[in-house]
């Protein structure tokens, strides 16, 4: 089943002072899935897409992960160490990306799942944006986007300005990573609006959002229920999934402990579900005021 890309009904404007550029034709994604996964910062969201990819991987699908953080952390469980960055190599060879094989920032993680971390400019100084259109570039010169079905984009914490909301330019869908509580579900809230303000000018719409760490959902569900929005997955909040980053592993590679083969079956599910396409959904997140009023108070 193909993603359906019919334009949603939004409600609401782009903000003010705000730059939607279309991006070169050149630089888009073609051929494979494309999916971007966002969240409050400490979310979980690169446990969230290396499982995921993994999960993909155990489908048949050729997976490429891109970590968009600059701790780089976005791949270890996959491949059990910090690879270098796109930003890191650029600087040896005094960027001229000419220079560069596919193997010197494409490394090969569990169960052949293509990893790359982006990386990210100097603390206080650049652009995110300039990070991950100059990756997609690289990428997309050595050919390594030809043969791959699915593409994960893991980004940044909840910092949704131009520069780390890119990858929403090359994305299908969106999948926003929260938890059972007031502050995930708020940046949940400022995902929603800049993924809704991206959409008018690109082909990404919102997938749905995975409870992460919660044992209930109660609160993520009457929010979504609110302003139009679907949970698609739950993840519980389980010892063995923080032991999985510790030992620097998928949840695919540990012991087939009883909890890890429940949550292991919930991310083959999730994969399953993107791959066979999701409604194109268009929440109105609320204002502020609003959220605190359904969530924050008694």
């Amino acid at each position: 089943m193909a993603l359906d890309k019919t334009p949603p009904m939004l409600r609401g404007d782009d903000g003010e002072g705000s730059v939607q550029v279309h991006q070169d034709d050149s630089a888009k994604i073609e051929g494979a899935k494309v999916f971007s996964v966002y969240g409050k910062g400490g979310i979980g969201k690169s446990t969230t897409s290396s499982n995921l990819s993994a999960a993909f991987s155990m489908l048949g699908k050729r997976v490429l992960q891109i970590g968009c953080d600059p701790k780089h952390d976005s791949t270890f469980t996959l491949t059990g160490t910090l690879v270098p960055t796109v930003i890191d190599i650029l600087k040896e060879v005094d960027f001229h990306p000419e220079e560069l094989r596919a193997e010197d920032f494409v490394f090969e993680g569990f169960n052949g799942v293509k990893c790359v971390e982006a990386g990210g400019p100097p603390a206080g100084t650049g652009c995110g944006g300039y990070v991950v259109g100059q990756t997609v570039k690289l990428l997309k010169q050595h050919h390594m986007l030809e043969d791959t079905d699915v593409v994960i984009f893991d980004v940044l914490g909840d910092v949704v300005c131009g520069g780390f909301a890119a990858p929403l330019q090359h994305a299908d869908r969106a999948l926003i990573v929260t938890a059972n509580d007031f502050d995930s579900i708020y940046a949940m809230n400022r995902i929603i609006a800049a993924v809704q303000a991206k959409s008018k000018n690109y082909k990404v719409r919102l997938a749905g959002c995975v409870a992460n760490r919660s044992r209930e959902t109660d609160e993520v569900d009457r929010y979504c229920k609110t302003v139009g929005f679907n949970r698609i997955a739950h993840m519980p909040d389980l010892d063995a999934i923080r032991r999985s980053r510790l030992k620097k592993k998928t949840l695919f590679e540990m012991p087939d402990d009883e909890e890890i083969v429940q949550v292991r079956k919930e991310y083959m599910r999730l994969a399953e579900t993107l791959w066979n396409g999701t409604e194109p959904l268009a929440p109105a997140p609320l204002p502020d005021r609003e959220i605190f009023e359904l969530l924050g108070f008694d």
